[in-house]
């Protein structure tokens, strides 16, 4: 199971948001070293969630979502 995947964060450019593991900026476990994966909420702003097809239901006032759920129906 995924962890919770913060729909907006206070500070997302403080965390790399490329897997689960929501590492610092400057101490990253993936290896990569070179540069982190933004929050779509940086790039696409608060309601990222609401463009496009990312596959994921949002309940009402959730902070956050279950990555892998099962969508309602």
């Amino acid at each position: 199971m995924s962890k919770r995947f913060p729909l907006n964060p206070k500070h997302p450019e403080r965390n790399c948001w490329g897997c689960d593991h929501y590492c610092a900026t400057d101490s990253m476990r993936c290896g990569n070293g070179s540069s982190r994966t933004q929050h779509p909420a940086e790039l696409l702003g608060e309601d990222w969630y609401e463009q496009g097809d990312w596959g994921i239901e949002v309940d009402g006032n959730a902070k956050s979502i279950q990555p892998g759920a099962p969508r309602a129906k």
